[in-house]
């Protein structure tokens, strides 16, 4: 593409680092585990609990933390002086298309990024930029992101779906091009299906033309809608009828391997199936980053990734609190596998479209430039001001924000 074409790093200039944990235990697929390890942990004592904790530079059982923005902390003291009641375990986005569950406790994270935990709430999207974001091009999330590595991008820079993380003015110079208003959700559909990556960065030429514009946005709320399973509250997108999977035969016990047979479309698990499940779907491939948290290894297929991080607690290498997990295969994960084969075969589905979409004639850069949208001010790629909210530091003292 040509070096006047607009970058996200442009259109959408406040990003963060996605939250890196420091231990792989405070994070896992069934949300039981979370709250069986803080009991552990929380009952051990002296060398048996460092052991346990893991501790690194940032962080070790006697060092206490502010609390999280938007989370209910009994303590922020040590966790050997006062652990507390465990808190309630939340979804994030540990990898990609992987929704597990995380311990929200600032002293068990190495670096948690508060920044995005301000403004993450029922109105927040993130898109994620990382290696592994596979042929559809960013991910896109309801949930707090925290893939390794990953540049994250909130929708909006304050809770309550206020102040669009846009170049200031963008919505409205593309609203007098296209003939009509243009949301911030409506820019992050057009990322999804017109962006592309290139040697500049991840590159978003935008339309000139309002026809295109519209062709774009109807592709990008089909993407959208596919990858959170559901928009504004509508349902989430169903394959037809015929290509719909269903369990054919209970999983029972735990299933000691993964498969899928060509004949039939059907993905076994132990005694279990499930099927129609498409080829496009078993082969859907992530390019890979490095192993560890929130990480694939290069070449990874997303169902057996995400299989193995659901039998990761029982491999012979699984230690300490990371060898903490269920006996038997919880009947909630089976529920997930459906909808994560419905959403890779739907992504399958829109990939040819994707692929030949077409921008036509461009507003280029330079335009944007002139219009004065271009480049974004400073403060644009900064937090947004937070002096307004009060948080609980260390031991109990409110926060400098």
């Amino acid at each position: 593409m040509s070096e006047d074409v607009p970058l996200l790093d442009d259109l959408m200039p406040w990003a963060v680092s996605g939250p890196r944990l420091g231990r792989t235990w405070v994070a896992a697929p069934d949300p039981d585990a979370l709250r069986t390890r803080w009991a552990v942990l929380a009952g051990a004592e002296g060398a048996d609990r460092e052991r346990l904790f893991r501790p690194t530079r940032l962080r070790s059982p006697a060092l206490g933390a502010a609390a999280l923005p938007g989370q209910r902390s009994a303590s922020t003291a040590g966790f050997a002086d006062a652990p507390g009641p465990c808190p309630d375990p939340v979804r994030v986005l540990y990898a990609p298309f992987d929704e597990q569950w995380l311990l929200p406790d600032q002293r068990l994270i190495d670096a948690s990024r508060p920044q995005l935990w301000r403004v993450l709430d029922e109105h927040q999207l993130f898109l994620v930029e990382a290696p592994a974001t596979g042929p559809e091009g960013p991910l896109v999330t309801r949930h707090l992101p925290t893939v390794r590595p990953a540049g994250v991008r909130p929708l909006h820079r304050r809770p309550g779906g206020a102040e669009p993380n846009l170049a200031p003015g963008l919505p409205e110079l593309l609203g007098e091009r296209y003939g009509g208003p243009v949301t911030p959700q409506d820019v992050l559909c057009w990322i999804l299906a017109a962006g592309r990556p290139g040697p500049r960065g991840h590159e978003v030429p935008l339309a000139a033309d309002p026809e295109r514009w519209r062709a774009g946005l109807d592709l990008g709320r089909r993407l959208l809608a596919v990858q959170v399973r559901g928009v504004g509250g509508g349902e989430p997108p169903r394959l037809p009828g015929g290509r719909r999977p269903y369990v054919r035969s209970a999983i029972r016990g735990w299933p000691d391997g993964l498969g899928w047979d060509p004949e039939t479309g059907t993905l076994t698990l132990g005694s279990g199936t499930v099927s129609p499940v498409p080829r496009a779907a078993w082969e859907y491939e992530l390019p890979g980053t490095p192993a560890g948290a929130g990480g694939t290894a290069a070449g990874t297929r997303v169902l057996q990734a995400w299989f193995a991080a659901r039998c990761a607690h029982r491999e012979p290498a699984a230690e300490g609190l990371d060898a903490l997990g269920p006996a038997e295969w919880p009947q909630a994960w089976t529920s997930e596998l459906l909808a994560l084969v419905t959403t890779l075969a739907l992504l399958a589905d829109l990939r040819p479209e994707r692929e030949a979409f077409a921008p036509g004639p461009p507003l280029s850069r330079t335009d944007l430039v002139a219009a004065g949208v271009l480049p974004p001010p400073r403060w644009a790629r900064r937090p947004a001001s937070v002096l307004d909210h009060q948080e609980e530091g260390p031991g109990g003292q409110f926060a400098l924000l």
